[in-house]
């Protein structure tokens, strides 16, 4: 009987990730959930396997090339790689952002992107059925104000997706973009306002129903799911409250 395929995750200690890899291991993966904070993806995989799936946990700092390296040794095929660890930093205007925070945005949500590609894609394509997904966001589509160091990170990451889906063509490796809009995770604006509660629950205050991680996990597991043959190129997935980055459908009090 042959094993199941691997799919490996970034970012996957909470929400978006988290979701996913519960949703893939329910679809035959055996996952390997990575981010830097150990215990909770020990207890992500814990869940997993618990359910009757199949996960295993590895602490990863995305950024960190050496211990990217030293992950891939690990495997010499993978059938999926979703990277999903990144996030927002403050929403400063340009004139006064903090140039730290912008290149922290963008090694996360791009260097971090690129090196868990570069060096798992001999193992993705040794598959012989492989599929890269980059998690950017509607920020990588359209700006808004207040928004431009993660806004230029999240299009950075989704030109990485559009120029490797050029270059791999004709080869065994799938690039697949998903870009959420509106996404209500327990961390997400908390972790861009620096822990402000208040300032992150006015994001989503009078939004009805904004997307839920597992509703995004849903998509990237449909868009993972599909025939080999068959390429997702991006999907934009919004809350039925959200018609742009700008103009979203609030309830009067």
């Amino acid at each position: 009987m042959a094993s199941a395929p691997i799919a490996v995750l970034t970012g996957a200690s909470s929400g978006i990730g988290a979701a996913t890899a519960r949703r893939l291991a329910a679809a035959g993966y055996r996952v390997v959930v990575t981010a830097r904070r150990k215990d909770r993806i020990e207890a992500v995989a814990a869940e997993i396997n618990e359910a009757g799936h199949q996960a295993m946990a590895y602490a990863l700092d995305v950024t960190d090339r050496a211990a990217v390296d030293e992950f891939a040794t690990a495997f010499r095929e993978i059938a999926v790689l979703v990277n999903n660890a990144g996030g927002a930093l403050g929403a400063d205007p340009v004139a006064t952002g903090d140039p730290a925070d912008w290149r922290q945005m963008y090694e996360v949500n791009v260097i971090g992107v690129l090196n868990l590609t570069q060096a798992l894609l001999p193992a993705l394509e040794a598959s012989g059925d492989g599929t890269v997904v980059v998690l950017s966001s509607t920020a990588g589509h359209a700006t808004y104000e207040g928004g431009g160091g993660y806004v230029a990170a999240k299009n950075g990451a989704r030109v990485l997706a559009e120029t490797l889906r050029l270059e791999m063509v004709g080869r065994p490796v799938r690039v697949i973009e998903i870009a959420p809009g509106m996404v209500k995770t327990e961390e997400f604006a908390t972790t861009r306002f620096r822990g402000d509660t208040e300032k992150a629950a006015k994001v989503y205050e009078g939004v009805a129903e904004p997307l839920t991680a597992d509703d995004v996990a849903d998509t990237v597991t449909w868009a993972v799911t599909r025939p080999p043959h068959v390429n997702i190129d991006l999907l934009v997935v919004r809350p039925r409250a959200q018609a742009s980055n700008t103009k979203v459908h609030r309830e009067s009090e």
